[in-house]
């Protein structure tokens, strides 16, 4: 099992609950801090120390406070994590839902598991830790399961995400060119943008620019 285990969590109850999972898993050594910039000092002198943390446990979400932070989401803190430390094994344990977000959580940082904080999330937050100290497959809550089995998201370029998220901003398809050239966004003109939207509206079955923005929403892409 795991020896020496860091979580990020501003939340007290989420927080022991963790902790409680570790200890019946008998991890001999457990930190946590409810700030991400403080979990990378954390991660950072740990490596120092040549005592570094074998898993790091984070929420997603960190309620602002007085402090001025660098790292302001769970997200930004396993980018961090993940690009000076990149075996460090990583859970994210969250209420997110959002699939385009999950999913590149994946992909994109390579966490290991991904626990839906809920009604069974202390036992599914045993078998990930379980499964991560284990072998080198993924986890996930089995209500996301479908997630990675989704290829929605891989078919959606950044040119897509950036065209719908100026739409849900309130640009409209008409001024959409202006806006690109604006922004330096290439190509920019009106007939890419028309054929892009229309095929958009057509793979997520949306009748107007208007339902696309709230399919991505609901899908998480903005």
């Amino acid at each position: 099992m795991f020896i020496k285990v860091l979580i990020a969590e501003d939340i007290d109850f989420n927080n022991i609950a963790v902790v409680q999972v570790l200890e019946e898993l008998a991890v001999s050594k457990i930190d946590y801090t409810k700030y991400c910039d403080d979990a990378l000092t954390k991660i950072k002198k740990a490596y120092l120390d040549q005592e570094p943390y074998q898993l790091l446990i984070t929420d997603l979400s960190f309620k602002a406070d007085y402090r001025v932070n660098k790292l302001d989401s769970g997200e930004e803190l396993i980018a961090a994590v993940k690009h000076l430390y990149p075996e460090i094994k990583v859970i994210a344990f969250s209420i997110e839902n959002k699939s385009f977000l999950i999913k590149s959580l994946f992909e994109k940082l390579d966490i290991n598991a991904f626990v839906m904080k809920g009604r069974n999330s202390i036992p599914e937050l045993k078998k990930a830790i379980l499964n991560t100290f284990q072998n080198d497959e993924k986890y996930i809550s089995p209500e996301l399961n479908h997630i990675l089995q989704n290829k929605t998201v891989q078919e959606i370029d950044n040119y897509d995400l950036e065209l719908i998220k100026y739409l849900s901003i309130g640009v409209s398809q008409e001024s959409m060119e202006a806006k690109f050239k604006e922004v330096g966004i290439n190509p920019s003109s009106k007939s890419t943008i028309e054929k892009r939207i229309t095929k958009l509206k057509i793979y997520f079955n949306a009748n107007n620019p208007t339902h696309l923005v709230a399919i991505a929403k609901d899908l998480g892409l903005v």
